[in-house]
């Protein structure tokens, strides 16, 4: 018990220092966010737009899908640009036209080197002088600059309409015609794009750098990494080397010497319990995981399929009804929707089993009554998306009901209220059964542990709700990323930890207390790291060099404890030889093990690769993220989901063997299919466009002349044959599902080789 006590104690500590830095550092975000104006005003006092224009067009944005469709400050969407980048290049070059018709009377192409390069210093001076005032909150422009923008916005405006002299690039950046109906609308969102792109340019007072430090790169306003992005990247791969080195030392010369492992059970533990209703209730929650899982993945070849026909799909035109932006925005949510599905399904598999064998009262009510909820929040949110796309539902309805516009985020507000009440229930129905056990005698670290994470993933998602429609982009980026980087990537990270040690526990393979013990640390190492490494999100959205700081330092210490899951993932494959009846669940360990291989490499080294700031500086927006993406989502949190969901199959339908081939075909696809998806083609991309982007500058990385060069068409087409294998696995994985739950006698088409066949016919 004193070694549970120290092991506590280091977990509270870490939370208290983490969660102080996060809070403190988050207040430093509001504080220093790029100011949006009261006014935009030209030299003669005209006001150009104001803080409401600017937070309409941003408001504007959120209702075509946002960083669905494109990205702002590098973050959402690849296919189209990105916004700001963008935005930026056009006005600066259209601004040097301009200037040289006024001092040379010639075209810029036309003027000498010399020439060029006096208005090119002209033009750097204009752009990164602080022309705002924080005492009238005024932002005054000059007329060369009024005009460039003029000009800017007017290619906006006809790109976001069905302007039939844009409709090529409108289909090379798969957007839909008509994307933004109402002119006015379009006008007040290009002035949201100008605001990005002012903050990207301007030095922030008291600073050589811009409020993006710096980002993006940009040679024409000499737009470069900072030293302290330089130097903070230095430090973060010192602190990796030094984390793996010390945690390797540590694992090899101060841990304890393992207790002997206790004798395994003659039968599965587990089994001696009767089904509860709740349990037995669960198959439709299966049903719901497998069943988004493959609209899901249909998604995905279908939202590639835009990257190389941007309106079409193999020639027939479906932009108009399911374009890139709304079938992107499904692909996402659609994934935490059925991942999320399997947790709380191993939860609320788990509960009665905590309880002692028994369901508290009216359980199997709140777990039906959860799985509808579930239902109504991701039929609502889906509807919601298509009618704010499409630019039916009226505008003053749209964050509520239809779209927000922030990826991952991306469901309406009212729904995203209903899913926060869903897991709070879930919540509730938890307590239920771990409070009696709590109270019992004996050993309850692991319990205790377990429920703490529960907790943390009911209410941590709350976070969502302290931005709102019209709030600054830079507060919005801060809690957002508390979802999607500390709410998924911590506390589910935490809570397959323990609920896993507590399987196993369960089953009699692990003793309690190394399962305690192994949770505890890995908890503390995953918490060190995950909790402030979340402002490595926000490195060039409008924050300042403390909270780059901070991001660089610790999300290097995020890779460190991936180093031993490899030990870790091989220790639970072998708990399939401590016991014949361990051949019953092999292939949810199987799963377990891919969770392991796919920590180490997509959330380690792919994480890793775009983490250190001057990495991201010239990559954040490419392929590069969504190949860590892939990977980590789909590869950790993906693969836990259906173990789990493979898990809780085989105990509520006791009488199920898995299909040997089947089971092969799924798991061996899956890894494969996302082998050649990220090697063969998102890889490959991002480190093409990385080229491009430290050489021109990221609007040229993102460009439609670039993106649409013969070497990368090829390699978006290439990743067909990724697709096509990791679809073949969803639908193997899903029909063994689907078969277990409804046919769960039908015979497998591989004898099952530990005899389970044999003793199910008796």
């Amino acid at each position: 018990m004193a070694h549970y006590r120290r092991l506590w104690y280091i977990l509270i500590a870490i939370l208290a220092i983490t969660f102080a830095l996060l809070g403190y550092f988050g207040a430093e975000v509001y504080r220093a966010a790029p100011p949006i104006p009261d006014r935009v005003v030209t030299v003669d006092g005209d006001t150009l737009m104001t803080e409401d224009s600017i937070l309409d067009g941003q408001t504007a944005w959120q209702s075509v899908g946002g960083m669905q469709l494109g990205s702002i400050w590098g973050h959402g969407a690849y296919q189209a640009p990105d916004w700001t980048a963008d935005w930026l290049h056009r006005e600066l070059t259209a601004w040097l036209h301009i200037a040289a018709g006024e001092e040379f009377g010639q075209d810029w192409h036309s003027l000498t080197g010399q020439q060029q390069n006096t208005l090119e210093y002209q033009l750097k001076e204009a752009y990164r002088t602080n022309g705002y005032n924080p005492d009238t909150g005024e932002l005054t422009l000059d007329n060369r600059r009024v005009q460039a923008i003029a000009e800017t916005a007017d290619y906006y405006s006809r790109l976001f309409s069905d302007d039939p002299g844009l409709q090529p690039t409108r289909e090379n950046y798969a957007m839909k015609e008509n994307t933004l109906p109402d002119p006015d609308r379009r006008a007040r969102m290009t002035e949201f794009f100008f605001w990005t792109a002012w903050a990207a340019a301007t030095e922030r007072p008291g600073s050589d750098a811009t409020y993006t430090n710096n980002w993006p790169h940009e040679p024409l306003i000499d737009n470069k990494p900072t030293a302290e992005n330089v130097v903070w990247s230095v430090i973060s791969v010192i602190l990796l080397i030094a984390g793996v080195g010390g945690l390797i030392w540590a694992w090899a010369f101060l841990r304890g010497q393992d207790e002997d492992e206790p004798a395994a059970p003659v039968k599965d533990p587990l089994t001696s319990f009767a089904l509860t209703p709740s349990q037995k209730a669960l198959g439709k929650y299966l049903l719901l995981v497998v069943g988004l899982f493959v609209f899901q993945v249909m998604l995905g070849g279908f939202t590639a399929h835009y990257t190389v026909e941007g309106q079409s799909f193999y020639g027939i035109n479906v932009s108009e009804w399911f374009p890139y932006s709304l079938v992107r925005t499904w692909h996402i949510q659609s994934a935490l929707f059925w991942i999320a599905t399997g947790f709380l399904a191993a939860g609320l598999f788990l509960a009665p089993i905590i309880n002692g064998g028994k369901d508290p009262k009216f359980q199997k009510l709140g777990v039906d009554a959860l799985f509808w909820a579930l239902v109504v929040v991701v039929a609502g949110s889906f509807i919601g998306n298509y009618l704010a796309i499409a630019q039916i539902m009226p505008e003053h309805l749209s964050f509520w009901l239809g779209h927000q516009g922030y990826e991952y985020v991306d469901l309406g507000r009212i729904w995203q209220i209903g899913k926060f009440l869903g897991i709070v229930f879930w919540l509730v129905l938890m307590l239920r059964g771990i409070v009696p056990a709590l109270r019992q005698p004996g050993d309850k670290h692991l319990l205790a542990l377990l429920t703490a994470s529960v907790v943390a993933i009911g209410l941590f998602y709350g976070a969502g709700f302290f931005y709102g429609e019209r709030t600054h982009i830079s507060i919005m980026e801060y809690w957002r990323w508390w979802i999607v980087h500390l709410w998924v990537e911590g506390f589910f990270e935490v809570f397959a930890t323990a609920a896993l040690a507590f399987i196993f526990c369960s089953m009699g393979l692990v003793s309690r207390t190394v399962a305690t013990s192994a949770s505890l640390a890995s908890a503390s190492l995953f918490m060190l790291g995950g909790v402030p490494g979340t402002f490595h999100h926000l490195y060039f959205a409008g924050t300042t060099t403390p909270v780059m700081a901070v991001g660089a330092t610790f999300s290097a210490l995020e890779v460190v404890p991936l180093v031993v899951l490899g030990y870790e993932a091989w220790e639970n494959w072998r708990l399939k030889h401590r016991a014949p009846w361990m051949e019953n669940v092999r292939w949810p360990l199987t799963f377990f093990v891919a969770v392991a291989f796919w920590n180490m490499l997509g959330a380690g080294v792919l994480g890793f690769m775009i983490n250190p700031p001057v990495a991201l500086y010239y990559i954040q927006g490419l392929n590069t993220t969504p190949t860590h993406a892939h990977a980590a989502l789909f590869g950790v949190y993906g693969f836990l989901a259906l173990g789990f969901s493979l898990l809780i199959l085989r105990y509520i339908r006791p009488q199920i063997v898995f299909d040997e081939r089947l089971m092969k075909v799924g798991f061996w696809s899956l890894n494969l299919g996302l082998v050649l998806m990220l090697f063969t083609s998102l890889l490959p991309v991002g480190l093409i466009q990385f080229v491009a982007s430290a050489s021109e500058g990221l609007w040229y990385a993102r460009s439609e002349a670039f993106m649409q060069s013969d070497i990368l068409q090829f390699l978006r087409w290439f990743r067909t044959l990724g697709d096509v294998v990791f679809i073949v696995g969803a639908l193997a994985v899903a029909w063994q599902v689907v078969k277990g739950i409804f046919f769960p006698n039908l015979a497998p088409s591989v004898a099952d080789p530990q005899g389970v066949t044999n003793r199910l016919r008796a």
